[in-house]
Parts: structure tokens; sequence; C-alpha cells
């Protein structure tokens, strides 16, 4: 990965790249605030029910869930309060407590305020995202979560990216979910161009964990409270707080 100071301007930045390839929820949009307080909904009420397990932590977000395709968000979750349930059919009820069902649940809780209240995009996103096409640069999304097109429409980004790998590609594809760099990757091959010449952007550790795991031109870590030096030690070459610092 190619080494960039920790300040540094959008050419800088991308020097030598080809593509930036952004994930969506906390990078480009507010989502996963919505995300982070659908999943707190979902497991204070399941835990109602295993009382001996500790409650929700606002951290088991970062250190569990956040950046993960859905049902790995749940059973990771599960997993640190060594709880197993069945995993039920990958179209299971919400109302069930089965891996499927609470994360169907979660899903449900999450469109719900996405079709009430609309998205909008991060003013310095879209900012950056302009520039880079002045540039350009070829645009991707990758994305575990499956409403990824139904949120990049609602936020009016739609005509930005032609490519979008998001949770229901990487499950037709057959790829493993972050930290695994395989959706990234498959974007770059759908852009057409080698991984080497594609900037990942990210706000999850486990996003860029899957950047650095592969071989990328860089990867520009968004601290939305995962932290910066968290962000840094999970493989960042550098972090910013918006991507507005980057202009």
């Amino acid at each position: 990965m190619t080494e960039l100071p920790t300040t540094s301007g959008l050419a800088a930045a991308i020097s030598g790249g080809s593509a930036i390839l952004f994930d969506l929820d906390g990078v480009l949009t507010p989502t996963a605030i919505v995300h982070e307080r659908a999943w707190q909904d979902l497991f204070d009420g399941f835990l109602r029910s295993v009382p001996e397990a500790a409650p929700y932590r606002e951290s088991d977000y970062f250190d569990h869930i956040d950046g993960k395709p859905r049902f790995d968000g749940v059973r990771d979750f599960l997993a640190s309060r060594t709880i197993v349930l069945p995993e039920g059919p990958l179209d299971d009820d919400p109302a069930h407590n089965t891996v499927h069902g609470l994360g169907n649940r979660k899903n449900k809780v999450f469109n719900d305020v996405v079709e009430a209240g609309g998205v909008k995009p991060y003013e310095g996103s879209v900012r950056f995202i302009e520039a880079a096409l002045a540039r350009g640069l070829k645009l991707a999304v990758v994305s575990s979560s499956r409403n990824a097109p139904a949120v990049l429409k609602a936020a009016g980004l739609s005509d930005y990216f032609p490519v979008v790998v998001d949770g229901v590609v990487a499950v037709a594809e057959g790829l493993p979910g972050k930290p695994s760099p395989a959706t990234y990757e498959y974007a770059a091959r759908l852009l057409g161009l080698p991984s080497e010449e594609c900037v990942v952007v990210e706000d999850a550790v486990s996003g860029v964990q899957a950047g650095s795991a592969g071989s990328f031109h860089s990867v520009i870590g968004v601290d939305r409270g995962a932290g910066r030096q968290t962000l840094l030690d999970a493989g960042a070459t550098l972090v910013v707080n918006d991507l507005a610092e980057l202009l």
C-alpha cells in the first residue's frame, strides 16, 4: 500500500490512483447512526429475554457489528455473549429469535427510519466525490448493507456510482464480507482496474481491515466514532474526520 502523509490534499491522497471505492454508511451518508440505533434497539429488546447476559453497550457496535454483513454482525454479537441461536431460513420472520430472524428484525427497523425521514449525504463527501470526478477518477460503492441501492437513491447519489457492490451482490457472487477484501477486489474488477490503482475509503474497522488486507493503492479512514488511532491500527494509510479535509 502507498504510504501517504497524515495531512494531504486530494491530489496527494490519490496520486497514482485511478479509482475510489467508497463504503456507504458513515462515509457518504450518516446512515451509520441509523444502523447503530437499530442494532441497539434490536439487542436491547432481545437481551431482555436473556437476563443473565451482559446488556448491550455502545462499544458493542464498533467491536462486533460495524461494517460487517448483517447476519455476521448478529453472529458476532451473540458470540460475544456466548449465546447460540439456530440460523433459521434466510427470510425468517423478524419475530423469531434466530440469527436470520434477528437480522431481518434489525433491517425492518432501519428501513422504517430511512423511509420516514429520508437520507441527507455528508456535504463534505459530496464535494469530495465531485472533485474526484473532475479529476477523471472512476467511482464505486462497496457496502455490506443489502440496502445500499435504496440508501443511495434516497440520498440522491445513485448517478455518481455506476458500480455498487452490496450485500446482495456479495451473496450472489459468493464473496465473503468485510474484513475480507473480496468485495472491494470485485468492485475493482467491475471497474476494469487492478486493485493497486484503487483507493479504499472506510469508516469501519472491519472495512479498513479489508482495504489493508488487499493490494490497494491506499486506505483513507474516516473517523465517525471508531477513533483515529483505532483506524490507523487497523491499517488505514491516513485518517480524516471528514473527506472535505482532503480538498
